[in-house]
């Protein structure tokens, strides 16, 4: 399942990236120079996007993007690792955004920084955190934020027949969104029926 969402959702952002960074930052101002490599020598995996952004207020910059199913405990130690690599190799300075879809079990600590102290030497990283089932799905309709409309489902307020009914109708005006309906289906199904997610969609 993890696999599905993450093919979707790299498409997803390359689908629409002006719309997608400017939601991660709040920032209407940006615009994307391109998408860069987010493998590096010395790291096993890459990040699920590495964009070169340009800002009115904050100039040129890395926005570092990490997409996950649910929060990972080892999330701070690879951020720490990513934003330090993308810095180093690009020369410019980094923005870490991690995206969690679902949430973790109860009890779980949703951590926002790296830190480590050793023998008086600090090592300290933060990145900014969005949990998409604090969202308010509202904001999708409303501003028009096609880039989350396959994540409707799981948003605040998201999980009903009606407002999958929106979404689908919303994702199928535009014919590059809509190959991502099964994503939609994908989410819907964690907190809809299977035949009520069968019958709205394909």
């Amino acid at each position: 399942m993890a696999k599905t969402t993450d093919i979707g959702t790299k498409r997803l952002i390359s689908l629409s990236p002006v719309a997608w960074t400017r939601w991660l930052t709040s920032d209407p101002t940006l615009e994307v120079l391109d998408i860069l490599s987010g493998e590096f020598q010395w790291v096993g995996r890459s990040n699920d996007a590495l964009i070169r952004v340009h800002s009115a207020t904050h100039g040129i910059y890395l926005l570092a993007n990490e997409i996950q199913f649910r929060p990972d405990k080892k999330m701070p130690r690879r951020q720490r690792a990513y934003a330090a690599l993308a810095e180093e190799k690009y020369e410019l300075p980094v923005y870490p955004v991690v995206v969690n879809i679902l949430p973790p079990s109860a009890n779980t600590v949703i951590e926002t920084s790296y830190h480590s102290e050793f023998r008086g030497l600090k090592a300290h990283q933060d990145f900014h955190v969005i949990n998409l089932w604090d969202e308010d799905v509202a904001q999708v309709f409303n501003q028009n934020l096609i880039t989350l409309l396959p994540f409707v489902p799981i948003l605040k307020g998201g999980h009903t027949e009606a407002t999958l009914n929106q979404a689908i109708i919303r994702l199928r005006a535009d014919k590059e969104m809509a190959e991502l309906e099964p994503l939609l289906a994908f989410f819907a199904s964690f907190v809809l029926e299977s035949e009520v997610v069968q019958r709205i969609l394909r």
